[in-house]
């Protein structure tokens, strides 16, 4: 009986050891592998928005040190990345990035060529569509957090105003310039809109599309025409400071003040500059090339909400960030309201789309929803898809020539 149980006892701790020197060769071997990851932007350090992703790309690279090599195509403009994707593939790399709503029907496509490569599109809604494929992901920050605590911010500098007796309730108008009439700009102007509505139940919105990403002549443009028709806060979904820019320019004629997107304006606006918001890449882009260094997959390894292949968050997990307030103009308490506000998305004490309102889709006007009952943006897909414009309360109009 010793015998016996001295061979089960040796037996058994054979079979711990070489468990665990598998585990450590394992680790090792992930330890001492060096994967390569491609980026393909639609801009390059100088617009905002795709520095935001480059911030991502840095941090990565610091991250993870020799065990990662990017590379990086700058400038390619939605249809033309057929061969930049190409050119990464033949590089060798483990993981693209895609970075732009454009490029996602080709980078699905490249994902169903290479399936032993794994793609990341940013802002898209297609990776639970047919076909699914293992190595096609989609991945956005839920922004319109960050857009209703702006839409706070601008709604108690109306507030001041009124109180003050600069502007009467009346004037308390909101002007906006959008990119383009997709569901990604209407549900990030109607949730800053509503943020703006918790502090001032009067204000209405008027929407200019200029439709292009990034003009700075067209976007300076549609903020003057705004202006003029009488908008005290100017916000934006563009790339460019032309907004903020045109804001301060008129200040000291007209009452104006500007809430950005993307990136402090502090610089160029400084007198009209309120704050603003942006999304930030890193948590997403350092977990799925962790997941491609443990050999796990992509969802398994992101924190946030995973529907899928795809993965979103907010300010729960750091997906959404505030920019800087300008304390020098902003109503007192702003920064003080900022936090509390974070604090309740973090807790999900918070229904943003919702309130006596009915909205209507632009497309198709019999296609009607009420905010009776909350709408609850990004539950299925990180992809923005609120698309209804409020009726009554914000209007979309031509700038002027």
């Amino acid at each position: 009986m010793k015998r016996v149980y001295l061979i089960t006892v040796i037996s058994a701790l054979a079979v711990f050891l070489l468990a665990a020197g598998l585990k450590w060769i394992t680790r090792d071997s992930r330890r001492e592998r060096t994967i390569t990851a491609g980026f393909v932007y639609v801009g390059d350090t100088s617009t905002a928005y795709t520095g935001n992703f480059v911030k991502a790309q840095k941090v990565l690279e610091k991250t993870y040190g020799k065990q990662i090599k990017t590379i990086a195509k700058y400038n390619v403009t939605e249809g033309n990345e057929e061969q930049i994707l190409q050119e990464l593939v033949d590089a060798h790399c483990d993981i693209i990035f895609t970075t732009s709503f454009g490029f996602g029907e080709k980078a699905k496509e490249w994902a169903k060529k290479y399936p032993k490569i794994q793609f990341c599109q940013a802002t898209c809604s297609n990776a639970n569509e047919q076909p699914v494929l293992k190595n096609y992901h989609t991945y956005m920050g839920a922004i319109y957090q960050g857009r209703y605590v702006s839409g706070v911010v601008a709604g108690m500098k109306l507030k001041q105003l009124i109180e003050e007796g600069t502007i009467s309730k009346d004037q308390a108008k909101i002007g906006y310039v959008g990119a383009f009439p997709y569901a990604e700009v209407i549900s990030g102007y109607t949730s800053f809109f509503l943020g703006v509505r918790s502090v001032v139940p009067q204000a209405k919105m008027i929407v200019e599309y200029t439709n292009t990403w990034g003009s700075y002549a067209l976007e300076k443009k549609s903020a003057a025409s705004l202006i003029n028709k009488g908008c005290v806060i100017i916000s934006q979904h563009s790339d460019t400071t032309g907004p903020a820019v045109a804001c301060e320019e008129v200040k000291g004629k007209k009452v104006v003040y500007h809430v950005g997107y993307n990136q402090s304006m502090a610089d160029v606006a400084p007198t009209t500059y309120l704050t603003g918001c942006r999304i930030d890449w890193t948590p997403y882009i350092i977990a799925a090339v962790k997941a491609i260094l443990n050999g796990e997959d992509i969802e398994d390894t992101v924190e946030g909400n995973i529907n899928g292949n795809d993965a979103g968050a907010g300010f729960d997990q750091d997906w959404v960030r505030m920019l800087e307030v300008n304390e020098l103009i902003a109503a007192p308490g702003t920064t003080k309201k900022i936090n509390e506000l974070i604090e309740k998305f973090r807790h999900k004490q918070i229904s943003v789309f919702q309130g006596n309102y009915t909205g209507v889709d632009p497309e198709d006007k019999g296609d009607k929803i009420s905010l009776k009952k909350e709408y609850i943006e990004n539950k299925t897909c990180s992809a923005p898809n609120f698309h209804y414009v409020l009726q009554d309360v914000i209007t979309i109009e031509d700038m002027e020539e």
